[in-house]
């Protein structure tokens, strides 16, 4: 019996450890209240439940001489190249702990408490799948953190067709496009969007297609990107769930606001200066504005209209972190050479 609650001892370690690690990238990493506090609350009820078996448990722990111990430094197969490979492997190792803390409870006659501890076990494949969806997003949505934010126009795009204008902005780098054309049929665009989704999937790029919700959804997007005028934030938001990302243009502080309110992951920032890509596009919102969603606004943001290579130096100077630009890269001669340019502008600025 020993050796069992010696089994017993290192797999609630193990669990707890595993939950540890992952809270503390919930708390600390992704700032997440939720995750932090489901993680919390599950590590707390795994250790508490065999409380009345810790004099044992401590009694059969035998640290020095653990042959695993050894094995672990040997083996040298625990490496991680990324959060994401962090959080799953801590996930399989809460997993696996309690799984074996389940079957051992058995053997020593406690079936009600194994069956608890199974239970905890469906709980950690719950909150592993719902992590990996919302974390993912993050991840994508930190893009927007800082650089260049790339949109297509095919009108202003010098004969080139949009498949191409992509093609070479992935070459050049940019980690966030968006797809937006306003006058072409519902079925162009489809396929189009479809072709640059799976150019910016393969490649590792944020793919927003602007306005067409359906579209987005159909060829599975990163993201939507919408107006004032079209359909409200929450009503998008169950269409596409919690996976897709959600941005909304905004043109006054209090539209920033209620975007924060209604659940958008981010916003568009203008237009900052006068800009003739769009048809319906209202008058420069100024400066002023971008300087106040810099200091009040909590979710990513990113500027936009009228900014070109000449006044980016400006928009970076007032706090913006992430610059769309549309014609200043669909209708340079050297796609490539100027996004180089512009990138360097960030790193100096």
């Amino acid at each position: 019996m020993d050796k069992l609650y010696r089994i017993l001892d290192a797999n609630i370690n193990r669990a707890s450890e595993g939950l540890r690690v992952l809270e503390d990238l919930a708390r600390f990493y992704f700032d997440d209240l939720h995750f932090s506090k489901r993680l919390k609350e599950l590590r707390h009820n795994i250790r508490k439940n065999l409380m009345d078996m810790m004099p044992m448990l401590l009694e059969g722990r035998n640290s020095a001489t653990d042959v695993g111990v050894r094995v672990s430094m040997e083996l040298q197969i625990d490496k991680k190249a990324s959060v994401t490979e962090l959080s799953a492997a801590n996930f399989k190792r809460i997993q696996e702990a309690l799984r074996t803390i389940e079957e051992n409870l058995k053997v020593m006659g406690k079936y009600e408490l194994s069956k608890l501890y199974e239970g905890y076990r469906f709980i950690a494949y719950g909150i592993e799948k719902e992590y990996f969806k919302v974390m993912s997003k993050r991840e994508k949505l930190k893009k927007l953190d800082t650089g260049l934010y790339c949109i297509t126009s095919e009108e202003h795009s010098k004969g080139r067709s949009n498949i191409e204008v992509v093609e070479r902005m992935i070459k050049a780098g940019v980690k966030v496009l968006q797809y937006r054309e306003k006058d072409k049929k519902l079925s162009e665009k489809y396929y189009e969007c479809l072709k640059i989704r799976e150019m910016t999937e393969k490649a590792g790029v944020t793919f927003i297609v602007n306005d067409n919700v359906d579209i987005a959804m159909l060829v599975k997007a990163d993201g939507v990107h919408i107006g004032q005028d079209d359909i409200p934030v929450e009503k998008v938001r169950k269409l596409v769930g919690e996976e897709m990302i959600i941005g909304l243009s905004t043109h006054s502080p209090e539209q920033a606001e209620e975007a924060v309110r209604r659940g958008a992951d981010y916003i568009g920032v203008g237009p900052l200066y006068k800009t003739y890509t769009k048809k319906d596009v209202c008058e420069p919102v100024g400066l002023g504005y971008l300087d106040y969603v810099v200091k009040n606004i909590k979710i990513p943001f990113v500027a936009i209209g009228g900014i070109k290579e000449h006044n980016m130096g400006e928009v970076l100077s007032h706090g913006a972190g992430c610059i769309a630009m549309v014609t200043e890269i669909v209708g340079a001669d050297d796609i490539e050479e100027k996004i180089a340019r512009i990138k360097s502008k960030f790193r100096e600025g």
